[in-house]
């Protein structure tokens, strides 16, 4: 039986810097991943013509370009190269009128002016509160529950009117941050799209938040993507793990954690092998995946085990891959620049899209996130041409059989011809992910749900994935949550990974044992509460 120091659990991104971390001190690491290959929903492939490269999942990465976790891997020194489109963002309406996010946030204040009076300062007083707390914010959102030094830091660059100013806009619906900030809609759509890329409606709490923080976020560092393909991201952290004192197996699916006197001793594979861990394991899978399938439940406090039960996913995702004989034909030429386009509804429409999906409805008219590829890289597709995808949510609890498939990429394209007529007559090959593809291609992708569970306010800090710490520690000893489902959650930033690999490394040494029992000790509070 192979004995390391500690087994990860799948090779996505969050799996793959938990090993890097591992591995920088000097532990004996093994990853294994059940797929083929590595990345979880970082990959590319050809899968419509020759020539033409689609990220199958994931494509472009602000968080991870602006993560310390990620930028302090050096992963340039192992074949990963950031290049960006020409334009950061653009929201086509079906009109014509575009808002742009420009590279340069003068650019951009200059054109939402355009939209409103005012509204290009508005948007420069939203990013001079950006710079002012950059560092501290992104250091209380990627680090571990109770981020202590990073709110001091927060506090001592803002004071204490300018954190409540903060923690206000951390609790506002983005509709009514856009209201309060901007006369037109050019920067409302601006700051929508962006928080529509997670599951919170626009007029929920919370949802300011992630726009707003999106928005600065490619307004600071843009929203990059790896040259040649989102799996050279994966590949670079692979090469990165396997350089050191690491290995990684693809093809090779855990089935159970095995645990004995409280305490995870390494894992079992589908064809039978058996792997022991003398420190820790490390499971970057869904909370639900790791406490209803790999751990047993006789391990397992039942108050866990009823809170997993209630796990809320986020909504199911269907995207629409093609390849086109020439760039998208835009009715507005402002779109064309921009790596990333979202389009198919207004500041209403964006309501309008919610409800549906809150309701269990397919929208009509979807909101659409685009993916210009060869715009932002331009190895993607061949001269003159263009790798694009789309995609949109759906409600929870549909079945994605030939009709309803279809039914959904003829409202996508609809969407894509209001604002660009002709897009159809452009196409070469078209290659459809519905959320069951989605998953049978990533098992962490349930149904489709792309950020590991619901990022609402229920489901954040101390209740993510359940009631409990906020913590990548379970509790098992010696097992640890490294997968979205874990704070801080969804995207490329590497956090969850990185926290489950620094609470790994901190249970060892003289002060490890006590922490450990802290640990244990705060669980059984929580998990023996009545």
């Amino acid at each position: 039986m192979q004995t390391v120091d500690a087994v990860v659990i799948g090779a996505g991104p969050n799996g793959l810097v938990a090993a890097n971390a591992l591995v920088d001190a000097g532990w004996d690491v093994l990853v294994l991943e059940a797929q083929p290959e590595v990345g979880g929903a970082v990959r590319t492939a050809e899968v419509l013509a020759p020539g033409y490269r689609t990220d199958l999942f994931s494509a472009f990465y602000p968080l991870a370009a602006a993560s310390p976790i990620v930028r302090g891997l050096h992963l340039e020194d192992h074949g990963l190269r950031w290049v960006h489109a020409p334009d950061v963002l653009a929201h086509a309406l079906d009109d014509g009128r575009t808002a742009v996010l420009h590279q340069e946030a003068s650019d951009t204040a200059a054109g939402l002016e355009g939209w409103g009076d005012g509204d290009g300062q508005a948007w420069l007083d939203l990013v001079e509160q950006w710079d002012r707390v950059r560092d501290p914010l992104l250091d209380a959102l990627f680090t571990p529950i109770p981020p202590v030094k990073a709110v001091a830091r927060i506090l001592g660059r803002t004071g204490v009117g300018g954190a409540l100013d903060l923690a206000r806009l951390a609790l506002l619906p983005v509709r009514r941050l856009a209201d309060e900030s901007f006369r037109g809609q050019g920067g409302g759509l601006l700051l929508t799209g962006n928080a529509m890329h997670a599951d919170i409606p626009p007029d929920a709490a919370g949802s300011g938040l992630f726009g707003w923080l999106l928005a600065m976020l490619g307004q600071d560092v843009g929203f990059p993507v790896p040259e040649h393909g989102a799996g050279s991201l994966a590949d670079a952290l692979a090469r990165r793990v396997r350089a050191g004192s690491g290995s990684v197996r693809t093809g090779e699916r855990v089935v159970r954690v095995h645990v004995r006197g409280g305490r995870a001793i390494g894992v079992e594979t589908a064809g039978g092998e058996r792997i022991a861990a003398r420190r820790a394991v490390l499971a970057d899978v869904t909370a639900p995946s790791l406490y209803g399938r790999l751990v047993e439940d006789r391990h397992l406090p039942e108050r866990l085990k009823r809170d997993v039960a209630r796990f809320q996913w986020d909504h199911p995702t269907f995207k629409v891959n093609w390849a086109l004989d020439r760039p998208i034909p835009w009715r507005s030429p402002q779109a064309a620049g921009a790596g990333t386009v979202h389009l198919g509804v207004d500041m209403d429409g964006f309501v309008d899209y919610a409800a549906d999906l809150s309701t269990g409805r397919p929208p009509e008219r979807p909101f659409l996130l685009v993916g210009q590829m060869t715009t932002a890289d331009p190895t993607r597709s061949p001269a003159g041409t263009e790798s694009v995808w789309a995609y949109t949510h759906l409600p929870h609890g549909g079945t994605w059989d030939a009709a309803a498939t279809a039914a959904e990429v003829e409202r996508v394209e609809a969407a894509l011809e209001r604002t660009a007529p002709g897009f159809g007559d452009a196409v070469v090959a078209r290659h459809v992910q519905s959320p069951d593809a989605l998953e049978e291609h990533d098992a962490n992708l349930e149904n489709g749900s792309l950020n590991g569970g619901t990022a609402s306010l229920h489901q954040q800090l101390v209740f993510r994935p359940t009631t409990g710490l906020g913590r990548p520690e379970t509790p098992v000893r010696g097992l640890f949550l490294a997968s979205a489902s874990a704070h801080p959650g969804g995207g490329v930033h590497g956090a969850c990974g990185w926290n489950a690999a620094r609470a790994a490394l901190n249970q060892q040494g003289l002060l490890g044992g006590a922490r450990a029992a802290l640990v244990r000790t705060a669980w059984e509070r929580v998990l023996d509460r009545p």
